[in-house]
């Protein structure tokens, strides 16, 4: 049990690192609070028109969700981590980035960390949520539109390769965060004033 909640709490931590706002100080960018949408997300800092910082935050916000999983996986077998402790610190570390104890709890909307969780989890199935996102992105140039609907199909893709598992299960939550994470987009979208991308 105390290697298993150990895993999770330091899921957390890794997931309260906000890579918008490291690699905003890298450049030397202004806070990603204070500008755009005020989400710290790679889409709020590509507002600034710095590409290198806005794909060095997916990449950074995506790999610490891909890196806490993939320790779970395996190096936690070797301290004797429980089964739940894999769907358990999927979703520590998707909440870390959503609610960063680091960064006032002010954190993103989640989509390349929970992106970096299924690749870690299911890389086929990451592949394939992560075409999804790409066409409905590219087609519709909507970064929200494109997020919900690999969001929307994320739980059932779970169970479709990870059957009734907990790491399937865990999914659930993650995709309901993200919709909720994503709730103004939702309305705008519906009032037809989602802002689209490269705007």
């Amino acid at each position: 049990m105390l290697a298993s909640s150990a895993f999770v709490v330091a899921a957390y931590l890794i997931g309260s690192v906000s890579f918008a706002v490291v690699t905003s100080k890298l450049f030397g960018l202004p806070d990603p609070h204070s500008y755009g949408s005020r989400n710290p997300g790679a889409t709020n800092v590509l507002r600034t028109g710095n590409r290198k910082a806005a794909v060095l935050t997916l990449v950074g916000d995506g790999a610490k969700g891909w890196l806490a999983v993939f320790l779970a996986q395996v190096i936690g077998p070797s301290f004797g981590v429980a089964e739940w402790a894999v769907p358990a610190v999927a979703l520590a570390v998707f909440v870390g980035h959503l609610f960063p104890v680091f960064h006032g709890f002010a954190g993103g909307k989640g989509v390349a960390t929970a992106a970096g969780v299924v690749f870690a989890l299911h890389w086929p199935l990451g592949l394939a949520l992560g075409a999804l996102w790409l066409a409905v992105a590219v087609g519709f140039r909507i970064s929200s539109l494109a997020a919900l609907t690999a969001a929307a199909l994320l739980p059932p893709g779970a169970f479709y390769v990870l059957g009734n598992s907990a790491t399937a299960w865990a999914m659930v939550p993650i995709a309901l965060l993200l919709f909720w994470r994503h709730r103004t987009n939702i309305r705008q979208l519906l009032a037809g004033r989602e802002g689209t991308i490269g705007r």
